[in-house]
């Protein structure tokens, strides 16, 4: 290791922009480590002009983003705004690996090219949130691949077996017998290196990826860098609000979605979760949201500020005008109105059950839940509540509806 001894560092003053960016950096993150070294870093940024250099890195392992995946890429356009250079970072090189954070089997790699393909669509999707332009694109390949055997077996011997089993899911799987395979104690020294090759000031993650940011923080010191200082960022929960937000669990609004979808779905929150939507996706300022929080307490409806979000998010992920038609759609949609721009589907068969009628029409997965929302008074037609699970639908025009959302202009012939 390196035992070099570094002179003692002058302690800056902060001065009030620093302690904004301070708050401004803290604001939803669940850690940030260690915060008077990263204070003192911000000080020493304002001194010299030189701006911070701060690393988002992510395996494209999945080419789709919902609000979930956002919570990061919101906290470093904070960070862009207040003029530090953001570094996102595709791991080209560790996808091939497998990343097991948080996982209690060895994740399978991915192919060059499915991480070629979901790279272009991550950055795509990113740049939504991100300001593009000022944003630098790097690929870990750049200095792991010319790192070749002799490099990465020097790079091995810098990192202990005892310190990467402080990792907890290294010693659950250890301890239960379950497999480990040495290609993954590589995984968080390569992500460490990476810090190491970018002199990073500060790497942004998930609370899920806390160890693989303090190897490269260990890493830096051992190359006679000043070590980075790290941000983990909670998990957002979903539409139910227990649950993280996740494609599986049905509980996620995706950034493709269209944006009355997401509207929509953003407006089913409940008034105490959006909050925290508000604190982690919203770029209102710290000062907006202590005074929308301060309305709410003295009378203002919560669903007010709920509209304004929903919008926001349907503007950053679409356009102004798409907001504007979102909510339009909403509130037809409240006043049991039927929207303008349907999908359309042309069925034959009839007389047809209610039931197959929906499967058929896609608005239930099978006819039993077709029958179940029959029961719970959710379907209808032509703005009519259906209540027979029995009823059989003649040939003709006409709009079936299953909740609040769900749609079909249906043509059904004989």
């Amino acid at each position: 290791m390196n035992t070099t001894t570094q002179p003692a560092q002058k302690t800056l003053p902060l001065s009030d922009a620093v302690q904004h960016a301070l708050a401004v950096t803290k604001r939803g993150v669940d850690e940030l480590l260690i915060e008077s070294e990263f204070a003192q870093k911000l000080a020493k940024s304002e001194q010299t002009g030189v701006p911070l250099r701060i690393k988002l890195g992510l395996d494209p392992t999945a080419p789709d983003l919902h609000l979930g995946h956002t919570v990061v890429l919101n906290k470093m356009r904070q960070l862009q705004d207040l003029g530090h250079k953001v570094i996102f970072l595709i791991g080209d090189f560790t996808s091939m690996i497998g990343d097991p954070s948080g996982r209690n089997i060895t994740r399978p790699p991915l192919t060059r090219e499915q991480i070629e393909e979901n790279a272009k669509s991550y950055f795509a999707q990113a740049s939504l949130v991100l300001d593009a332009e000022k944003t630098e694109i790097r690929y870990n390949s750049e200095w792991s691949d010319p790192l070749g055997a002799r490099g990465m077996i020097q790079l091995a011997s810098k990192y202990t077996v005892a310190r990467m089993m402080e990792r907890d899911d290294f010693t659950k799987r250890f301890k239960a017998g379950t497999p480990i395979s040495v290609h993954e104690f590589l995984y968080p020294l390569m992500q460490g290196y990476d810090s190491v090759a970018l002199k990073s000031d500060l790497e942004l993650g998930g609370t899920d990826q806390k160890f693989n940011l303090l190897v490269g923080r260990e890493l830096q010191k051992d190359y006679g860098q000043e070590p980075q200082c790290i941000l983990t960022m909670p998990l957002l929960e979903g539409l139910d609000g227990v649950e993280k937000m996740s494609k599986s669990k049905g509980n996620y609004v995706g950034i493709t979605e269209p944006g009355n979808v997401m509207f929509a779905k953003i407006m089913s929150i409940s008034d105490h979760m959006m909050w925290r939507y508000y604190e982690l996706l919203s770029s209102c300022t710290l000062e907006e949201l202590a005074a929308h929080k301060l309305a709410v307490e003295q009378g203002k409806n919560p669903r007010d500020l709920k509209v304004a979000f929903a919008q926001e998010m349907v503007t950053r992920f679409h356009n102004r005008q798409a907001a504007e038609d979102a909510l339009t759609d909403f509130m037809n949609r409240s006043k049991g109105g039927i929207p303008d721009d349907i999908p359309q589907c042309q069925l034959a068969g009839a007389p047809l059950g209610i039931g197959q009628l929906l499967k058929q029409a896609g608005l239930c997965a099978s006819s039993s839940e077709a029958l179940r929302m029959v029961d719970q008074g959710g379907v209808r037609i032509d703005g009519e509540v259906i209540s027979d699970k029995g009823l059989q639908i003649a040939a003709g025009e006409f709009v079936l509806q299953v909740g609040k959302r769900k749609f079909a202009k249906v043509t059904l012939s004989n």
